[in-house]
């Protein structure tokens, strides 16, 4: 997941509750273009009226500040929802139609019964220098290899992007689950720094502020990072299929993708309106950690085809696959390809 969470952020409760509506005025939609040729055609047309139930934080922020949430070609009600439990929760709740997620929810969704595509697709330019998580080490353990992991308790969520991490992190290291003891924990807000801090477990990848948060309240005591040397920069927007299989959906989807791309561009050419925009007026950040969360954000890089792409999300789901006991599934289906170049062109065309 790559939004960022406040350091101690209150627990989701109701999913419709939490729904800040806006609703934005329409103009003329640009045309969606179609992915692979043989994809079929993705629907152009967005009948007026036509309503999107959003889940993406960090790009409605990016758009109301840039100015491009006026441009919109359709309806929007904004949720304040990101990351895979929620976005699954929502999803089959049919209060939501597309949410920001890293790769292993649309995966996790998939094993259980519910069936989504991912429809964009955004990572970081030089992502193990740029990395989104570091292994946090508890006070008074020692962990300063990979190889130092075997025999030690480490947090565990295996339906989120931290547990595919820990699973990836173990099999760089040539260590197998049985190595280990994982201690399953989902990842909410400050969960894993505390847990760290509480000695709870001996390891947990951590993300974004709470890195710099954790070392300053715990480093006296002994507490540390490492880091694990491996991408972890996915980023996704992803949908249900049955909102995809609606012709006036699927083409304000289309459009969304677009803005997506150039909010995700306005961002990186005003990181200072960003910080002070979202990090510190609705995160309640300070600007020195937002200066923080944008150095450690690096570029961003949207690929212009999806090959690359399937290939490493099928060598995850065969990893997962195999040490989660789940069947295999076939990576190439869980991507829309008539999205495949529209957040691309979106760049390349303004």
């Amino acid at each position: 997941m790559l939004a960022v969470e406040r350091f101690s952020r209150r627990k989701f409760s109701a999913i419709v509750a939490a729904f800040a509506v806006t609703l934005v005025a329409s103009s003329a939609p640009f045309g969606a273009k179609a992915g692979s040729p043989d994809a079929g055609k993705l629907p152009s047309k967005i009948p007026e009226g036509t309503v999107l139930r959003i889940g993406d934080p960090e790009t409605q922020r990016a758009l109301e500040l840039s100015g491009l949430i006026n441009q919109l070609p359709f309806k929007v009600e904004w949720a304040n929802i990101s990351g895979g439990p929620q976005t699954i929760e929502a999803f089959r709740a049919n209060a939501l139609d597309v949410g920001s997620v890293a790769d292993i929810p649309p995966i996790h969704a998939t094993w259980t019964g519910l069936k989504v595509k991912i429809i964009a697709a955004k990572f970081r330019k030089e992502p193990v220098a740029h990395p989104i998580y570091q292994l946090g080490i508890a006070p008074g353990v020692e962990v300063k290899t990979l190889a130092d992991l075997r025999g030690k308790r480490i947090a565990f969520s295996p339906g989120q992007a931290q547990g595919a991490l820990v699973l990836r992190v173990l099999q760089a290291a040539g260590l197998k689950k049985e190595d280990v003891t994982l201690i399953e924990l989902p990842s909410k807000g400050d969960a894993y720094p505390v847990a760290l801090a509480s000695k709870q477990v001996d390891v947990a990848p951590i993300w974004g502020v709470l890195v710099k948060h954790y070392l300053h309240q715990y480093g006296a005591d002994g507490a540390t990072t490492i880091p694990h040397g491996l991408r972890d920069d996915p980023a996704h927007l992803y949908a249900p299929q049955a909102v995809l299989d609606d012709p006036a959906k699927a083409a304000a989807l289309g459009e969304y993708v677009r803005y997506w791309a150039l909010a995700a561009r306005w961002v990186q050419e005003h990181p200072k309106e960003w910080i002070a925009g979202y990090y510190v007026a609705t995160q309640g950040l300070n600007a020195e950690d937002g200066q923080y969360l944008v150095d450690a954000d690096g570029q961003f890089d949207i690929p212009p085809d999806w090959n690359d792409v399937i290939v490493r999300q099928q060598a995850t789901i065969d990893l997962l696959a195999r040490e989660l006991n789940r069947p295999r599934i076939k990576a190439e289906d869980l991507f829309d390809r008539r999205f495949e170049t529209i957040a691309a062109n979106a760049l390349t065309a303004s």
